[in-house]
């Protein structure tokens, strides 16, 4: 394991290191032994939340000062935190949730860092863009991570028509007010593509909606939308979810993992529809009706 630098005997002459450390996206339980050592250890830590970061410090006892870095003080700071360096401190760099630099303003202070030679070494973490994708169900060999598009519609509209023969999944960030919009423009300008929305991934109410772009609007429709989002979309070329045609291997396979019992309805669901290739929702309605038949054939006493 590689620790902090030592402090220096004389601070100018040996630049201290940028840590680049991630942390938990939501369930505080997801940062890494290393990423406490590491902000246990160096003299500041630079935060795009304050108030986010001392709440995380405190819950593992870490007293460390903490200093404001984010897009509206980034100019001032990187010239500031810089300094910090080049006199010999070490600084951890952390954003609110997940890796510092992926669609944040910590990129401005890594590329003055690089620039200035002073040593920058990445603590991985939690990411949201990865942790969307590994339960996404689409194709992960090759996709394209687009964080927030334009805020105003109209650019917004242009982002999505250069998008429209993408071959490789999409991943986007939306914030809860413009979600609905981003989905509808989505629909129009992408098609009625499947997707997943990750909500409050690793959170209490986290959740994962399975479908296509219609299905997910209408089931929004009557829904109060809080929370953070991230989006992943099939690509043009990519290998959709076909609907689903359950033959009787997948029958009994569906009545097998009901009756081990050691399965939640939603996770027999998700590895089924994984495993053939076949929309989530059908597979999902599917169990949910055989829970039903086998639970009134025990009532009746069927064998």
């Amino acid at each position: 394991m590689t620790h902090p630098n030592p402090k220096h005997s004389t601070p100018g002459t040996t630049p201290g290191t940028l840590y680049v450390v991630g942390t938990p996206i939501g369930n505080l339980s997801d940062i890494t032994l290393r990423a406490l050592e590491v902000l246990r250890a160096v003299d500041v830590v630079a935060a795009e939340n304050v108030g986010h970061t001392k709440s995380l410090c405190q819950h593992y006892g870490i007293r460390k000062r903490v200093s404001p870095y984010h897009q509206h003080n980034q100019n001032t700071q990187t010239r500031t935190i810089l300094g910090w360096l080049l006199s010999g401190k070490d600084v951890a760099l952390v954003t609110d949730a997940g890796t510092p630099g992926i669609s944040d303003p910590g990129v401005h202070l890594i590329d003055g860092a690089v620039r200035k030679a002073v040593p920058v070494r990445p603590i991985p973490g939690p990411s949201a863009v990865i942790t969307a994708l590994s339960i996404s169900g689409l194709p992960t060999a090759h996709f394209v991570f687009l964080g927030f598009l334009s805020s105003k519609r109209s650019k917004r509209r242009k982002e999505l028509r250069a998008l429209r023969d993408e071959p490789r999944t999409m991943v986007f960030f939306e914030s809860p007010h413009r979600l609905m919009e981003m989905l509808k423009d989505l629909k129009e300008i992408l098609g009625n593509r499947q997707m997943v929305l990750h909500k409050e991934m690793t959170k209490v109410f986290e959740e994962a909606k399975r479908a296509n772009v219609v299905e997910i609007l209408a089931e929004l429709a009557h829904q109060r939308i809080r929370g953070e989002y991230t989006l992943v979309v099939c690509g043009r070329d990519g290998k959709q979810p076909q609907k689903a045609q359950i033959n009787k291997r997948i029958m009994d396979r569906i009545e097998s993992l009901l009756e081990a019992r050691d399965q939640s309805l939603r996770d027999i669901a998700e590895t089924i529809s994984r495993e053939e290739g076949l929309q989530y929702r059908d597979i999902y309605k599917r169990c949910l009706r055989t829970k039903n038949d086998l639970e009134n054939q025990c009532r009746h006493g069927i064998h």
